[in-house]
């Protein structure tokens, strides 16, 4: 074989490059946008050419959350949104998982459920806070019950349409197999679910943080809702900016631990791109 052969073989059989590119890049490649975003808006306020009265900098929204960090009413805040963030979203986690399977497995669950889920699905999660006030009070238990509401109902949805979607073939073929009842749940089923229920669960903790504002509006003294309340109250702008971009940085991790988390679960697939 000449050396142009061989060097043509061994170009085809290494990755390519996109392939081999380190997972560390990818990551700062995500920071790109938010980056260059402040850094724009920074210099066109620095320059004139913007007012940042009511729209701070980003050099003054770092300010304030070192000055909250400082002070340790930062962590204070954090800890409680992510405490109710955390209760809420196990038990909406439960309840949707258990819902949806049930409305999966029979019909008969699925004609007496579906239609009054998916009425209350519709409600705005703000039309829930007077409710909830009144039967559990101002106090955690009316916080983690909305949060519950806004993750059980995406939950849901996706264990019930991960279900309906399991193609009949591969049941089919676990009954030639003569798989028993748990082990065709185990080996068949469970598979072909997890995909989409992976999907639900992001889908639920995004709204969990976005219910937890409208608990944290139901009279809260502490927590990063109740940072944008007195934000907004004492005409502090730079202080809402701060508890919004704490609440991006939040989620984002929490939605990074929970992909990190299901990972393992899902590596047999055999997809066309990976993450």
């Amino acid at each position: 074989m000449s050396v142009s052969q061989t060097s043509d073989a061994t170009d085809l059989g290494t990755p390519t490059a996109p392939a081999a590119r380190p997972i560390r890049w990818r990551l700062l490649l995500g920071f790109v946008l938010p980056v260059g975003g402040a850094l724009l808006w920074e210099a066109a306020v620095r320059s004139g050419l913007a007012e940042g009265r009511l729209m701070p900098p980003p050099s003054r929204i770092l300010q304030t959350l070192a000055e909250l960090a400082s002070s340790g009413d930062l962590w204070l805040h954090i800890q409680a949104t992510v405490a109710r963030v955390a209760a809420g979203f196990a038990l909406g986690v439960l309840a949707g998982t258990l819902l949806g399977a049930l409305a999966g497995a029979s019909g008969l669950a699925r004609s007496l459920l579906d239609p009054t889920l998916q009425g209350l699905r519709a409600i705005p999660s703000i039309a829930w806070v007077p409710l909830f006030i009144l039967w559990l009070g101002i106090f955690e238990a009316s916080k983690v019950a909305l949060i519950a509401v806004g993750v059980a109902f995406p939950v849901y949805l996706g264990t019930l349409g991960a279900i309906l979607s399991i193609d009949r073939k591969i049941i089919e073929v676990g009954r030639v197999f003569r798989l028993s009842g748990p082990a065709l749940v185990r080996r068949i089923m469970l598979p072909a679910v997890l995909p989409h229920y992976v999907i639900a669960l992001r889908s639920g903790l995004g709204l969990g943080w976005m219910f937890v504002v409208a608990a944290e509006f139901m009279g809260a003294s502490e927590g990063l809702g109740y940072l944008l309340v007195d934000g907004q109250q004492l005409g502090k702008p730079a202080q809402i900016i701060a508890a919004i971009v704490v609440f991006a940085v939040l989620g984002k991790a929490t939605d990074a631990i929970l992909v990190a988390l299901t990972t393992p679960l899902l590596r047999w697939q055999d997809v066309a791109v990976r993450s």
